[in-house]
């Protein structure tokens, strides 16, 4: 959804389905069902305000901002999504860091090291506590589904057209006791249907005997993002 010419002093709004959203849609099932919505401010320099104040500030933002059309693509569409916090005071916002592994980058091959198990965890700078409007209950994954897949049973909801694949998964029953923060716990699979092919095809450039892929979390209250790269190899 953008907001279009207001010069007319109405508020112009462009609603357009992602390309998600129209495949579900074209299923004509009944399963289609818009149950929430969110706005994101994508477009707003907000180094404005600290150059001229608050008041003046906001004042340039709201006439100077390229007005947007819609974007159907929402692997680029609201990437930074509005929230509306009770505690007017906070100064943080929650992020994800690692517990069951030592760096964003990790290694798998197809013949006997084919998943990974990751853990991420909410934390907030400072002694503050994440707030509870803020503590994530669930989280969307994203992989490619020509490479990876999450465990056995999940299934995604949706895989686009660049065949990334979309899962919702809930939090773990444990918080993370320093910072009150959620936690969640997912494995990763290689595809047994991993080809050569595919290798030649994705493989990195010189070194076909590799593909590099990312995943990406994000947390569906915080709107906190991780994003991780498993390099894939051929042979153990």
């Amino acid at each position: 959804m953008g907001l279009l010419d207001q010069s007319t002093n109405n508020v112009i709004l462009d609603a357009v389905l992602t390309d998600v959203g129209r495949e579900l849609l074209a299923r004509n099932d009944g399963s289609f069902n818009i149950v929430k919505f969110a706005f994101s401010d994508d477009e707003v320099d907000y180094t404005i305000i600290q150059k001229y104040g608050r008041t003046v500030g906001k004042e340039k933002i709201i006439k100077n901002t390229p007005v947007l059309e819609a974007l159907t693509n929402g692997d680029i569409s609201q990437m930074h999504k509005n929230l509306s916090l009770s505690t007017p005071t906070l100064i943080r916002l929650p992020s994800f860091t690692l517990e069951s592994l030592t760096s964003d980058t990790f290694s798998l091959n197809i013949i006997s090291s084919r998943s990974q198990t990751v853990t991420l965890k909410q934390t907030i700078g400072g002694d503050e506590l994440v707030p509870s409007e803020l503590k994530d209950q669930n989280f969307r994954v994203e992989v490619n589904n020509l490479f990876m897949q999450l465990g056995s049973t999940a299934r995604p909801v949706s895989i686009d057209t660049n065949n990334i694949a979309t899962y919702i998964l809930p939090r773990d029953a444990s918080v993370d006791e320093s910072t009150g923060g959620t936690k969640l716990t997912f494995t990763l699979n290689v595809k047994s249907s991993l080809t050569t092919t595919l290798f030649d095809t994705y493989g990195v450039a010189g070194d076909k005997t590799k593909i590099r892929s990312y995943i990406q979390v994000t947390g569906q209250q915080s709107g906190a993002q991780k994003n991780l790269l498993a390099e894939i190899s051929k042979t153990a």
